[in-house]
């Protein structure tokens, strides 16, 4: 298996050279697309969305990997995606004022899964409803996506099934959902925190985990569960989420 060099993440103004629509790119429904496209300088989406560069990222990381997703950050306007997205790849807190997202924004992650070194190419997306054409483009080629609420907002809490249905119209079918904050809806949940860190780094890794296991996954070899991996993962930690 050939290694590539994971590239840094940019704002997607800059025109990053991934599987991803570029900002304006047409909207419209799409449900589990066939065959291939070209995206991109040197990139190339395959049917199942994962992200094969045809070549290494020009970027100054000497960080390799075997295999890239896409995974995106999505929910009402405010409920923390960024912060949480900067939790997990550098370890910090952004305290202080809120700035909201504007359009598209993006970061890259490498864990080590499995012996495998699996790239999660990370999209933080605006919430507010003038974007959304924008961020409905990035749906398409998402391996998974994480939904995020606020627990301390009722309203983001009110719009989640909103989103559910935006999903739906717009995502693959078979996508990766994840639910953080919540614990309804028929989809893996966990509460998070992108100030003390809890369960940030579970969630991105049972996400990765999960990819890795759809793409790479042996005849005989029995189904990965997301959710009965999360609260193992939990109780093992001692956490009463």
């Amino acid at each position: 298996m050939s290694r590539k060099k994971a590239g840094k993440g940019k704002n997607a103004n800059s025109s990053p050279t991934t599987g991803s629509p570029k900002t304006g790119s047409p909207t419209g429904k799409q449900k589990g697309k066939t065959g291939k496209s070209t995206v991109g300088t040197g990139s190339v989406v395959q049917a199942n969305g994962m992200v094969h560069p045809s070549r290494p990222s020009l970027s100054n990381s000497s960080e390799f990997y075997d295999i890239a997703f896409k995974v995106m950050l999505v929910g009402d306007s405010g409920v923390g995606k960024t912060c949480l997205l900067v939790r997990f790849k550098d370890g910090a807190f952004l305290a202080g004022s809120f700035i909201s997202t504007v359009g598209i924004d993006f970061r890259n992650k490498v864990l080590n899964i499995d012996r495998l070194k699996v790239k999660l190419q990370i999209w933080d997306t605006a919430g507010q409803e003038r974007f959304r054409s924008v961020t409905h483009a990035y749906y398409r080629d998402a391996n998974a996506l994480l939904l995020l609420y606020d627990v301390t907002n009722r309203t983001s809490f009110d719009n989640i099934k909103a989103w559910l249905t935006e999903i739906h119209d717009y995502a693959q079918q078979d996508v990766v959902l994840m639910l953080l904050g919540n614990k309804e809806f028929g989809v893996p949940y966990m509460e998070t925190s992108a100030k003390s860190g809890l369960n940030v780094e579970l969630a991105f890794t049972a996400v990765a985990i999960e990819l890795k296991h759809r793409s790479m996954k042996e005849p005989n070899e029995p189904k990965f569960k997301l959710q009965d991996y999360v609260n193992k993962e939990m109780k093992s930690a001692g956490c009463a989420c």
